[in-house]
C-alpha cells in the first residue's frame, strides 16, 4: 500500500502544474496526499473488516466515512455528489480513474486471481459502475496480482492485453509527445501500467508515470502500486511519505501491511 501512497504524494504536486521532466523533484513543501490515499486506505479498512467476503456494501460504507472524514482531499464532482447525497447505496456509472486509483489493496488478500478480481470490481461498482470503471480497477488489481507471483513483465503484458483490451505495446517516449490530462479509465489507466512494465525500479515507475504530464497523482498512484510488487520502495520515500499522512491513515496502512 504505501507504495500507491507514496506514488499520489510525488505525483500530487504536479497535478494541476504538469510535467513532461522526468528528473522532477520528489517532495517539497507542497507535497500532500490526496483523494487517492484516502480512497486507498479505505479500501484496506474495508478488506481489513471482511477479507474476501467485503462486498460493495463494504466498500460503499468505508468510502462513505473516509470521505467525510476528509472532504477537501480533491475528489471528482461526482463522487462529491456521492458524498453529499449521504446514501451508500446510491450507485454511480462512472468512468473516472478514481476506481483504479484505491483498487490496489484487493490484489493483496488473495491468491486466488478470480477472488481479486471480484473484489476489485466491488470496489469500483458503487462509483464507477461503467464497464471502463470496473475494467480500469480489474486492471490495474490484476497487475499487482500477477507481479506478486513473479510473472515477468511480458507475461503481464500479454495477459493484460488479452483480458482487458488494452494497447500496451507503445513507449512512455511516445506517449508523452502528445499526452495530456485525462482522468478517464481509458485515457489512463493503460498508459500507468506501461510506466509500471517499463520501468527498472519502484522510482524508476513513479517518474515516468509524473513525467507523462497527465493526470500525475493518480497515474503515480497506480503505476507505484503496480512496481511495488516486483521492487522495495525506498526507505526514504516511505519515511517522507509518512510524515505526510495523518496517523490515523498510517495505522490502516501499518495494520495491513502486517496482516497481508
Amino acid at each position: 500500500m504505501i507504495g500507491a501512497v507514496a506514488g499520489d504524494i510525488i505525483g500530487s504536486i504536479y497535478e494541476w502544474s504538469p510535467t513532461k521532466n522526468y528528473n522532477f523533484e520528489l517532495f517539497n513543501r507542497k507535497s500532500c496526499f490526496t483523494d487517492d490515499t484516502v480512497l486507498t486506505i479505505a479500501t484496506a479498512e474495508a478488506l481489513l473488516g471482511k477479507g474476501t467476503e467485503a462486498n460493495r456494501k463494504d466498500f460503499s460504507r468505508a468510502y462513505m466515512k473516509w470521505g467525510r472524514k476528509y472532504p477537501h482531499a480533491g475528489y471528482g464532482g461526482r463522487f462529491r455528489e456521492w458524498l453529499r447525497y449521504g446514501d451508500p447505496s446510491i450507485v454511480i456509472d462512472s468512468f473516472g480513474n478514481g476506481s483504479a486509483m484505491r483498487v490496489s489493496p484487493v490484489a493483496w488478500v488473495s491468491d486466488d486471481i478470480d477472488i481479486v478480481l471480484k473484489l476489485a470490481q466491488e470496489s469500483a461498482a458503487i462509483t464507477h459502475s461503467h464497464p471502463e470503471g470496473i475494467k480500469g480497477a480489474q486492471a490495474v488489481a490484476a497487475a499487482i496480482y500477477m507481479a506478486r507471483y513473479g510473472e515477468n513483465k511480458e507475461s503481464i503484458r500479454l495477459n493484460l492485453e488479452r483480458m482487458f483490451g488494452y494497447d500496451l505495446s507503445r513507449k512512455i517516449i511516445d506517449i508523452k509527445a502528445t499526452y495530456t490530462f485525462n482522468v478517464t479509465c481509458q485515457g489512463s489507466v493503460p498508459e500507468a501500467i506501461i510506466a509500471f512494465l517499463e520501468a527498472n525500479s519502484y522510482e524508476d515507475a513513479v517518474r515516468l508515470a509524473v513525467s507523462l504530464g497527465g493526470d500525475t497523482d493518480t497515474q503515480a498512484c497506480m503505476a507505484g502500486s503496480m512496481a511495488e510488487a516486483v521492487w522495495p520502495v525506498p526507505q526514504e520515500i516511505k519515511e517522507r511519505s509518512q510524515r505526510i499522512l495523518t496517523q490515523e491513515l498510517y495505522q490502516i496502512i501499518n495494520e495491513f501491511e502486517k496482516k497481508h
